[in-house]
């Protein structure tokens, strides 16, 4: 259901807050810096992971982190 697919999306923007390094997790916290309230921040991280599963999946391949 809808609402299973966002418990998972959410879990998985969640585990990205406790994750050590990588560039979700920079994002997060760039964002927190700057002083945004978390929920919004993970609501957004969750926006991105879906669209790096869209984009994996019309690229036909395999995901390739953003070097920075």
């Amino acid at each position: 259901s809808d609402k299973t697919i966002m418990k998972m999306l959410h879990m998985a923007a969640v585990a990205v807050t406790h994750r050590v390094g990588g560039e979700l997790k920079r994002y997060y916290e760039w964002k927190v810096a700057e002083g945004k309230n978390k929920m919004p921040v993970i609501n957004a991280l969750r926006a991105k992971i879906v669209a790096r599963m869209f984009a994996v999946i019309k690229r036909n391949e395999k995901y390739k982190p953003i070097l920075s």
